[in-house]
């Protein structure tokens, strides 16, 4: 499957995300953003870390906190699921947690609007959609064979519709014309196909392995592979702090980095990690999604940002106009904190 080179036309939630920080970023003159780091009773120093939403695949920050590496770089990680990518990049921003896990276009809008977001890491690497169908059992090999097929997603500006469409329009196919495409409601995606409403599915773990478990539904085609690396979830903190705090930004992306290698060399235990986190889905399903998001490289298998997926990124953000996108890799990313943590923990 070939990579994508570009994305024209489709809507995304960003445009939503950017109105969303406009009042956090007033937020910013009255922050926590170059005050020093508060240390805990026990010597550790206090971290509060905002992910987007607890999902699959951040099963690198699992992992990091089930093996103790936060701990034993010093840091006292509280963590919360803020419901949204705006969300706990506002939390940065008004300062209620010294990082965020998210989106990380946040962090060049919060630039473009005269803030200092600063993306120090990646956790997520590919995008986390596949097609699913009940019907249809042989893989596709190219966009080209969606022609004449009814699909399901999510209505725009949800992403799964978009990497659809764009997908289709890459394939120098009409995505108006040449597929049927349905809309419900996110995480619902599948349920057409398997009533027999419909022909496939863009759908996201676990609904996908979900489905293949329990319904017999089959697994056709990875926008993780066909788009390739793309700057999925990122750390992102204010540079303010950062700067100010340079040893905490170290520690907490040693234990990330330590994670992100845990995951790939011990799957396994990866697989146990997931289990415990999110106990109210069947052992068999999260097994099966944990196997498939490393088969399909979706979380980081290191914590450097690539620029290649960093450049797809503002590729996708630029051709759907919700940002500029224009701020140079060096100034809106901070590698020197993964490199270093890359080359030093190798093997711990």
């Amino acid at each position: 499957m070939s990579k994508w080179t570009m994305f024209d036309g489709a809507p995304r939630r960003w445009w939503l995300i950017a109105l969303a920080l406009v009042p956090a970023l007033a937020l910013t003159a009255c922050g926590s953003g170059g005050a020093p780091a508060a240390t805990s009773a026990d010597g550790k120093t206090t971290v509060n870390l905002a992910e987007a939403v607890h999902n699959l695949g951040y099963i690198d920050l699992y992992v990091a906190q089930h093996e103790g590496y936060f701990e034993q770089q010093g840091i006292n990680l509280h963590l919360s699921a803020a419901g949204g990518d705006s969300q706990a990049f506002a939390a940065v921003l008004g300062g209620s947690a010294q990082f965020a896990l998210g989106d990380a276009t946040l962090s060049e809008i919060s630039r473009e609007k005269g803030g200092d977001g600063i993306v120090l890491a990646e956790l997520v690497s590919r995008a986390q959609y596949f097609a699913v169908s009940k019907k249809i059992s042989t893989p596709f090999t190219d966009p080209k064979q969606f022609a004449g097929l009814t699909f399901v997603t999510s209505p725009p500006p949800n992403t799964n519709n978009s990497v659809l469409t764009n997908s289709l329009k890459q394939a120098g196919l009409d995505p108006t014309k040449d597929v049927h495409i349905t809309t419900v409601s996110p995480g619902t995606e599948i349920g057409p196909v398997l009533a027999g409403q419909a022909d496939v599915a863009v759908a996201y773990e676990p609904n996908v392995d979900m489905a293949v478990a329990q319904d017999g539904a089959h697994v056709l085609y990875s926008w993780a592979d066909a788009i390739g690396e793309f700057t999925n979830t990122g750390l992102q903190a204010r540079e303010s702090y950062v700067r100010a705090n340079p040893e905490v930004a170290q520690k907490l992306v040693n234990a990330l980095q330590m994670g992100a290698q845990y995951v790939y060399q011990h799957p396994e235990d990866a697989k146990s990690v997931a289990r415990l986190e999110f106990p109210n889905l069947p052992p068999e399903v999260v097994d099966a999604a944990i196997q498939r998001q490393i088969d399909n490289h979706i979380p980081a298998s290191t914590t450097v940002v690539s620029q290649q997926g960093w450049n797809t990124l503002m590729t996708l953000g630029r051709q759907l106009g919700n940002c500029s996108c224009d701020v140079p890799f060096g100034q809106i990313v901070d590698n020197s904190f993964a490199q270093k943590a890359a080359s030093t923990m190798q093997g711990q």
